[in-house]
């Protein structure tokens, strides 16, 4: 698109693409939101987005999705790329940020679809955000974050802290260094796309 190249920008790894996504990625990222992101009997997020009718859901995914495009300014701004596995949209990564030229602080979040999950898939796509942050925009921090019933694969790395809200959180730092913080004052992850 040449009025709005950021929709051009594709993030690969050896499994995987990332891309924002296309009309037609967001009715496969709207499938696989109805196939199932977690265990119904558990909530992983901040807001339940998951616990809705099922003939609800793939609206609701896809209006949030076009809102996220919508809504981007140069001072807050939220890639919010599709993740595709061997042709197939599988879930979704984020990369975004707020007053990001004084900060240098990026935000991950994402979700897959359960049949892609366990097969390290999520740690390859968040490596491909972070090294779009640290590398191509020259982030000095990220923060990721997980929410205490996460399960361990997706939960942030071992290094980790949990705050009294539940949130676990990793801040990454420019040259691999990375510490304990936790970004959440509240009950929501600090890295949802607003």
């Amino acid at each position: 698109m040449r009025h709005w190249p950021v929709l051009n920008l594709r993030l690969t790894t050896p499994r995987l693409e990332l891309r924002l996504p296309s009309l037609d990625d967001l009715d496969e990222l709207a499938d696989r939101a109805l196939e199932g992101v977690h265990d119904p009997d558990v909530m992983p997020f901040g807001v339940p987005w998951t616990d809705v009718p099922a003939d609800e859901l793939p609206g609701n995914v896809i209006r949030y999705q076009l809102g996220i495009i919508s809504r981007w300014q140069r001072e807050r701004w939220c890639c919010n790329f599709v993740v595709v596995h061997e042709g197939q949209v599988i879930g979704t990564q984020d990369l975004s940020a707020g007053s990001f030229p004084v900060t240098r602080e990026v935000s991950t979040g994402s979700w897959l679809g359960r049949a892609h999950q366990g097969k390290g898939l999520g740690t390859e796509m968040r490596a491909a955000v972070l090294h779009l942050a640290f590398t191509g925009l020259g982030a000095q921090t990220a923060v990721s974050s997980a929410f205490w019933t996460t399960p361990p694969r997706w939960a942030s790395p071992t290094s980790s802290a949990t705050s009294p809200t539940g949130c676990r959180s990793t801040r990454y730092a420019a040259g691999g260094r990375s510490s304990n913080a936790c970004a959440s004052t509240g009950p929501t992850s600090p890295t949802r796309c607003r």
